[in-house]
């Protein structure tokens, strides 16, 4: 006994050592083996992090995991991901470890994977990367592979998988993917029991018509290898939460696909056909009443090639149904619907789409339409006809509609229209037969992302042939009213064919509030303190968009329109937009205590947007235009510190922020303003009040400005100022120069300064002159101004310019020296050939000479400071 014992417990320590040894025994030649197939077979880029082998974890079969398994492709689609796997298991029979070549595998299972299938313009595939051989088609039934699918079961769990297909303009994903299948493929034929649930999304041309739709499938399949024919045994799939139980077969042949697939809904539960309104939109249908039927009844049969599909007979048909929500007050009775789909010739032109039937009622509101489409894809033709009335504030009260939306109001509506797309497209509105009306009361809309509430008082719209007339519209939102009647020429080119919707409008409004209109910015509510955060905030905002889809014109008037500190009264002009941009025409309106008139366009074609603006501005009150509006005193540094009129041409172009304020830096045009009339406040700006602390001989608020006229050029953030002269106090002062949109100035001020000017500082010596002589003497100081707006740097010499008018007094003095001296000597000269005593004594003469030297030194020495007889 303990030898048995003894003997036993050897075995099981051995086979303990050969599961444990394993591993490190057959790990390699396994990997060997992965890589040869894969260089053999594929052309693309495999690598993995690690292979795990392992007998203990499926024992008695061996297990071999491949961990973050990377495919990636070659060109055309290099460095693209075909295939991700966080974990690939596959488990095979023991006894196939010892095998040299030539693995079967039982079971595959992968965890958390991406497959990436992707057609590109050129019609190529990223999925194809077998590697052809020359000798593939002749050795296909003769080379047995070396590894060989004898599975019983497989896995994928919580995987995604994504094709798009851009020649087709469509794109499928399976999301959160789980499906498993049990069945023998070591046979041709056998059963196959599956299970799969999912996430599904589908978007073709644009128009997307799943959106994570969650999807469960039960299915037993009957698998034909030898004829690739799969029968529906029993099968039962949910969509969304509508269940739909479904027979038939689907045979792939050679060169085409057959199938005939029935189905058709377990019970006729209205509730049915709420199920199918994807889960984000229909809320829990747990505790929501229903009565009446909903019924799907559908046929799928036919081939599937190149130039046929299956031929379709579905049927989804409900009578006297209702509903309501546990939690809300009101319900939807009286419902009736009758679609059907139909296609008999397995041409996809001839499919039709017919809702003969469609109606429901809240209350004592009812509301009733028929739709028939036909020729889908070529010519399709739509006859439409809707009537009745709905009560828009009993929406919510029926369905659970998510987010704060405030609606209220009645639409009535009675619309028939009948038309082909060919039509629509080539604008043949002659031949698109609409008829009816559309009218809208009493509405209320409010949302959480608008600043006000919206209040339409009435609507009324006319169909016909021809075009679509807005007979009325009165609105209000916050403080603007706004009333407009016009028309549509292609609203159905609009909705049908993405055409430019055209129109012409005529509106009136008592007041209008732009910001009315703005939606609330994300960073509107945002500490002030958090100036940074806000500042890259709005960086990355999204531009505001004129839409490409409008061409209109509108013709507008208002008795006041407010923009930020702006308030423009008695406006009127026309605005066209057409192609993003914005064009405005004959803009007229009272602004700043004056009138403006405007022609321009802006537009958001490009990524930044853009202006170009002609603007004349009439008797314009300084003060308004420098307070209310930035640009103004970008243009001129001492606009605030004038006081009266201005009139101003201005021609300016250049981006425009995400806002749309004006890029001051980007600016390009021109500005031609005169001053009408106009008094200084030096102490308003600082450069007025550094000239008036440095000039005390000149008084700055007595400048003379009435008349003035000054030209601009704008171009790279610089503003080049033409060369113009104003006066104060007698003084002529000429300006030349230029300054930045970033307010940093570069200027020069030529003061030509009288010289009686200097009254105080050179009154004994300009005493000494004639009064005309002074009026006459002048002295020409230059004054640089440097630095910015708010802290400008001066330079000037005084000390100079004083010099330069004293050698001018000196010079003056001297003249008038030299000129009695001359008249002294011609009376002398007069008196002695005049007869005078000629015995009068030579000292006499001499003294009288003295004198006259006396009276020189007497004005020179006064020039400079000193006294006749002054010490050295």
């Amino acid at each position: 006994m303990k030898k048995g014992l003894k003997i036993f417990g050897i075995v099981i320590l051995v086979l303990l050592i050969i599961l444990i040894a394993a591993p490190f025994l057959f790990k390699g030649s396994i990997e060997k083996f992965i890589k040869k197939e894969i260089n053999t077979n594929l052309n693309a880029k495999v690598t993995w992090e690690e292979v795990d082998l392992s007998l203990i974890r499926n024992f008695p079969n061996a297990s071999v995991g491949l961990q973050q398994l990377l495919v990636e492709n070659n060109a055309p689609f290099e460095g693209d991901t075909l295939f991700y796997a966080e974990q690939l298991n596959l488990k095979m029979g023991l006894m196939q470890l010892f095998k040299n070549e030539g693995y079967s595998l039982d079971e595959i299972v992968l965890d958390e994977s991406l497959i990436y299938l992707k057609t590109n313009a050129e019609g190529k595939s990223n999925w194809d990367i077998a590697k052809a051989t020359e000798t593939e088609a002749e050795t296909a039934d003769e080379t047995p592979s070396s590894f060989q699918l004898d599975l019983k079961h497989y896995e994928i769990n919580n995987s995604e998988i994504i094709f798009i297909d851009e020649p087709g303009q469509m794109a499928f994903s399976l999301k959160e993917l789980n499906h498993s299948g049990d069945g023998d493929f070591s046979t041709s034929v056998f059963n196959l029991r599956t299970h799969t649930d999912s996430k599904v999304s589908f978007d073709l041309e644009g128009t997307n018509y799943l959106s994570d739709n969650f999807i469960q499938l039960d299915a037993e399949l009957g698998i034909d290898l030898d004829q690739m024919k799969f029968s529906f045994l029993e099968n039962e799939a949910i969509i969304n939460q509508l269940a739909l139980r479904f027979d038939g077969y689907y045979q792939m042949n050679e060169k085409d696909a057959e199938m005939d697939i029935k189905f058709n809904t377990p019970t006729s539960d209205f509730k049915n056909f709420l199920a199918l309104i994807p889960e984000a939109y229909a809320s829990d249908l747990d505790g929501v009443e229903t009565s009446g039927n909903f019924d799907v009844d559908g046929h799928v049969y036919g081939k599937l090639d190149d130039t046929y599909i299956p031929k379709l007979d579905i049927k989804m048909k409900s009578a006297e149904a209702s509903f309501k929500y546990p939690d809300l007050p009101k319900k939807v009775e009286d419902i009736f619907m009758d679609i059907h789909i139909l296609n008999t010739s397995g041409l996809v032109e001839d499919t039709e789409v017919k809702i003969s039937d469609a109606r429901f009622r809240i209350d004592q509101d009812q509301f009733a339409g028929k739709l028939n489409l036909s020729r889908l894809t070529t010519n399709m033709l739509i006859d439409l006809d809707a009537n009745g009335t709905l009560n828009l504030s009993k929406l919510n009260q029926v369905y659970p509609i998510e987010g704060d939306l405030d609606l209220n109001g009645k639409l009535l509506a009675d619309i028939n229209a009948k038309f082909d797309m060919n039509a629509i497209e080539e604008e043949r509105y002659q031949d698109v037969q609409t008829k009816g009306n559309l009218k809208l009361t009493g509405f209320h809309y409010q949302d959480e992302d608008l600043p006000n509430a919206y209040d339409i008082s009435e609507a009324a719209v006319q169909f016909s042939t021809n075009n679509i007339q807005l007979k009325k519209l009165n609105m209000k939102t916050g403080s603007t009213d706004l009333s407009a009647q016009g028309k549509l020429d292609n609203l159905m080119g609009f909705i049908l064919s993405d055409q430019a919707l055209k129109g012409r409008f005529t509106a009136s409004s008592k007041n209008f509030a732009i910001s009315d209109f703005m939606m609330k910015s994300e960073n509107e509510n945002e500490e002030s303190d958090a100036n940074e955060n806000s500042k890259n905030n709005t960086q990355t905002e999204e531009a505001i968009k004129i839409p490409d889809f409008l061409d209109i014109v509108l013709d507008f008037s208002a008795d006041k329109v407010l923009y930020d500190q702006m308030q423009l009264s008695q406006a009127t002009g026309s605005m066209i937009i057409k192609n993003e941009t914005a064009s405005l025409q004959d803009v007229s309106a009272n602004l700043f205590g004056g009138s403006i008139t405007l022609n321009g366009n802006v537009s958001t074609r490009n990524a930044q947007p853009d202006f170009d603006m002609k603007l004349g501005l009439a008797q314009i009150d300084i003060s308004q235009i420098t307070q209310q509006m930035e640009l103004a005193k970008s243009l001129a540094p001492i606009a605030s510190a004038l006081i009266g009129k201005v009139s101003t041409n201005i021609d300016l172009s250049g981006n425009l922020t995400a806002d749309f304020s004006p890029v001051l830096s980007s600016l390009v045009g021109g500005a031609l303003a005169q001053i009408n009339r106009a008094t200084v406040d030096p102490k308003q700006t600082p450069l007025l009040n550094q000239l008036n602390q440095n000039l005390d001989i000149i008084d700055f608020s007595k400048i003379k400005l009435d008349g003035l006229s000054t030209q601009a050029s704008f171009k790279n953030g610089k503003i080049d100022v033409k060369p113009f002269d104003f006066e104060v106090e007698g003084v002529n002062v000429k300006v030349n120069g230029s300054h930045n949109f970033d307010a940093s100035m570069n200027y020069t001020l030529d003061f030509k300064i009288p010289a009686k000017k200097f009254g105080s500082s050179l009154g004994s010596q300009l005493a000494k002159l004639s009064g005309e002589d002074v009026n006459q003497m002048y002295v020409n100081l230059p004054v640089t101004v440097g630095g910015s707006f708010t802290n400008p740097k001066l330079q000037m010499n005084m000390q100079n310019a004083v010099q330069e008018l004293t050698a001018q007094i000196i010079e003056k003095q001297k003249q008038q020296v030299k000129d009695k001296v001359e008249d002294r000597i011609k009376d002398e000269v007069g008196d002695l050939l005049g007869g005078n005593n000629k015995n009068e004594s030579d000292s006499t003469k001499t003294k009288e000479k003295e004198k006259v030297e006396d009276q020189v030194k007497d004005i020179l020495g006064g020039m400079f400071g000193g006294k006749k007889g002054d010490k050295k």
